[in-house]
């Protein structure tokens, strides 16, 4: 197949664009996510970022996605329904952002990447999991599954590991698409989880996080900036009291200086942060920025959002 002659082959500046999975849910969701809404602010980010002379790299996560699916078949391996996910969701973002593109005459079009990530399987999280997946359990299934299994806020559920990511091992394929300016759209739901075994690579059971996997890869590309778009508009200290307090810009420094304090707790804020902060420290130059859909551009330039610099 010959290269598209419209794209240029001239790397410009890479953006590294990860979404929740919240954003991504059935405009039905008993949670209360306006979805259409947040999809379409999501849309806008990316053409926003095209426009300006980015090239955009998104990633996403696939949380209800998969306790969805879960529900309907808990026996199929994790790996697979990670894998399922990353298609699916893939498709709808790819044919979303395809019309777009076209509608408005642009020259990129997207490409979708099935996404394995490497983990080590003497990764502590493997002896305690605490990645809750799937719907609650009744006594019944708490009693007859051979599951790792927690009590919630909502209920018993299953729990699996959530090891750190290694090695994304398309990541090879992943630049290349950058390179010849398509909107990449991979690491879904942290990527498939796979461990080496002797010649062979094998699923495991595990949900790695997301804003981990989106960090590394804004590290193995070398990228300009790692955005994490979720539905707060900036990252505070001292959340829900009196003297909470918003911030624009945070030092490396201070960050990990808070993560230690605990203002970010690991279910929710701590994981952000922490990827935040891994994609500054490792390429330098990097803008390393939280916002909420609808902001990327503006927090690029600091109007909104907070930014983790050195």
């Amino acid at each position: 197949m010959k290269p598209n002659p419209i794209f240029t082959h001239i790397v410009s500046r890479i953006v590294v664009y990860a979404l929740g999975g919240n954003a991504l849910s059935s405009p039905d969701a008993d949670d209360g996510t306006n979805a259409p809404l947040i999809l379409a602010k999501v849309m806008s980010d990316v053409v926003d970022l095209l426009e300006a002379g980015w090239q955009v790299v998104i990633t996403h996560g696939n949380g209800p996605q998969v306790g969805h699916l879960l529900s309907l078949d808990s026996d199929t391996s994790m790996d697979s329904w990670v894998a399922a996910t990353q298609g699916m969701i893939g498709h709808d973002l790819s044919i979303n952002l395809d019309s777009i593109l076209q509608k408005r005459g642009r020259p990129e079009r997207t490409a979708v990447v099935l996404t394995r990530v490497e983990v080590d399987p003497t990764d502590p999280g493997f002896q305690w999991p605490t990645k809750p997946v799937g719907p609650t359990l009744d006594s019944k299934e708490v009693m007859s599954r051979d599951w790792d299994i927690a009590e919630t806020a909502v209920g018993a559920r299953r729990v699996v590991a959530s090891p750190l990511p290694m090695r994304i091992l398309d990541i090879d394929v992943i630049s290349t698409l950058v390179e010849m300016r398509a909107v990449v759209i991979c690491g879904g739901g942290g990527g498939i989880p796979v461990v080496q075994k002797g010649e062979y690579m094998s699923g495991v059971p595990a949900v790695i996080d997301k804003d981990r996997v989106s960090a590394l890869i804004a590290i193995k590309l070398q990228a300009d900036a790692l955005i994490i778009s979720t539905a707060v508009d900036a990252i505070c200290t001292n959340y829900g009291k009196k003297d909470q307090k918003s911030h624009s810009i945070i030092s490396v420094e201070d960050a990990v200086k808070h993560m230690a304090e605990g203002q970010f707790p690991s279910g929710s804020m701590g994981p952000k942060v922490g990827s935040m902060i891994e994609a500054v420290i490792h390429v330098p130059g990097l803008k390393s920025i939280l916002c909420s859909p609808g902001n990327a551009i503006k927090a690029l330039r600091g109007e909104t959002g907070t930014t983790i610099s050195k």
